[in-house]
């Protein structure tokens, strides 16, 4: 898609801001994880600059725990900017799945969708034996904390349709559409 996909318009909305509105929905303690300056825009929460030395969305979850350890809460609950169809329910069944092991991850479709996960903040002290194997995988250190899939159907839409080319932006408004 090129860059800043996530100030992309869906609906007359920036993806992020529709994920922005989406977690203030859920908490009140919402942050944004960046890999550089700018790929934000302007927004009015806390913006976390991911580790330079991680590569990938894991840097964005090490981000995330950090900032989660600081403010005093237990766990994290990670979305992206590019699934604007998130379940309303996502935050409630992923965190009853946190209940007993280190990460719980969405699935949809026989896919999990490691970037929609709730994660105990004590999965950060697993992080540095992860990297020293050469390991950058979301889903392979949701594997390496233990996690539990949590299951959504795909019918009528699958809440985490992601957007990563212009074709699957068209599709998201046609599905919005429908959806409105």
């Amino acid at each position: 898609m090129g860059g800043n996909k996530p100030l992309r318009m869906l609906g007359g909305v920036s993806l992020l801001d529709r994920a922005i509105a989406y977690a203030n929905r859920l908490t009140s303690l919402s942050a944004i994880a960046v890999r550089r300056e700018g790929q934000a825009g302007n927004v009015e929460i806390p913006l976390l600059r991911d580790d330079a030395e991680i590569e990938g969305p894991l840097a964005g979850l090490v981000t995330a725990l950090r900032f989660a350890r600081d403010e005093g809460a237990d766990a994290v609950l990670t979305i992206p900017a590019d699934m604007p169809f998130l379940p309303l329910d996502l935050a409630e069944r992923l965190s009853g799945g946190l209940v007993r092991t280190g990460a719980a991850i969405a699935s949809s479709g026989g896919h999990l969708h490691p970037v929609c996960g709730a994660w105990s903040v004590g999965a950060l002290y697993l992080i540095p034996a992860y990297l020293a194997c050469g390991k950058r995988s979301l889903k392979g250190f949701a594997e390496k904390v233990g996690c539990v899939a949590v299951d959504w159907p795909i019918k009528p839409v699958d809440p985490f349709f992601n957007i990563n080319s212009a074709q699957d932006l068209a599709r998201a408004e046609q599905l919005r559409a429908l959806n409105s």
